[in-house]
């Protein structure tokens, strides 16, 4: 978990602000061709490749993709922007069709995505928006690839519509995809969540709020509360402190509160799902009197 207090509508400006220059741009600016050589030679302009310069520091992911030829794409864009992605361990970078001459990536995992481009034009170094919505939906299995685009939707990043138009161009095997989302998920363990409860048939509410209680991730069947606890959200004592006490009010309404924990949720679903249609059956007669 990175400590990057920055929101998620920040994080997007900074990604796409543009930091990639072309020579003309350069000059334009108001730099000579002996400043621009200086400053190469100083360090304080990098020449990532030819005409493509950045200022020294550039975010190193941003700058490998623009050596080899690409733009910074897929899981790899989107975590930069603080949507979620279940997993994204490699550099992803978006190669137009018919480039050539691109440089070899300087780590061998590194993916290259080479299917068809939008043709937005966008920074010289990051594809749009919507080019790293489809190629993230290639790359994640459907679980992940749903809970990427209900980050998406509930930081009102893209509508519905244009994730519509993303999914058009697509196989048809994707358009379930949307069909599963739901944007009141302020997590991607809430979303796995969901899609257990929902593979479980159970009857099930998000985001409910119960008087003395507070808002709460699940309500199932009436009586069973499930709260996806991560570090993120509910680490330190003050907070674990506040935790508890909102069991026990929810405990004097008649409500059983379980918290798994998101790494769980995430990483070991099956357990967790099987756990929770344990609870279910075994407690579930006691409130339903079946």
């Amino acid at each position: 978990m990175t400590d990057d207090k920055r929101t998620v509508r920040e994080r997007v400006e900074d990604v796409y602000e543009q930091t990639v220059f072309s020579r003309s741009e350069l000059v334009e600016s108001g730099m000579s061709s002996r400043d621009i050589t200086s400053a190469v030679n100083a360090g304080t302009l990098w020449r990532l490749r030819r005409d493509h310069y950045a200022v020294a520091g550039i975010d190193a992911d941003v700058a490998e993709a623009v050596r080899v030829g690409g733009r910074v794409s897929c899981i790899s864009l989107l975590q930069k922007i603080g949507v979620f992605v279940l997993r994204c361990a490699v550099l992803h970078i978006h190669a137009r069709p018919g480039s050539s001459r691109l440089r070899k990536p300087h780590n061998t995992t590194t993916v290259l995505h080479w299917d068809v481009w939008s043709g937005h034009e966008g920074p010289r170094h990051a594809v749009s928006l919507l080019d790293a919505i489809r190629h993230s939906m290639r790359c994640q299995e459907p679980r992940a690839a749903i809970a990427t685009l209900d980050s998406l939707l509930h930081h009102r990043l893209v509508t519905r519509q244009q994730i519509e138009s993303v999914i058009a161009v697509m196989p048809v095997r994707f358009a379930v995809l949307l069909a599963l989302t739901d944007p009141s998920a302020e997590s991607g363990s809430e979303t796995f969540m969901r899609l257990m409860l929902r593979a479980l048939g159970v009857r099930y509410e998000t985001q409910v709020t119960i008087p003395g209680v507070g808002r709460v991730d699940f309500v199932v069947d009436g009586w069973l509360i499930i709260e996806c606890d991560s570090k993120e959200f509910h680490q330190g004592w003050d907070k674990q402190t506040e935790d508890r006490v909102r069991d026990i009010a929810a405990a004097r309404l008649g409500y059983v509160t379980i918290r798994p924990i998101a790494a769980d949720i995430l990483y070991h679903s099956a357990r967790v799902q099987a756990a929770v249609a344990d609870v279910i059956r075994i407690l579930g007669s006691r409130f339903t009197g079946a």
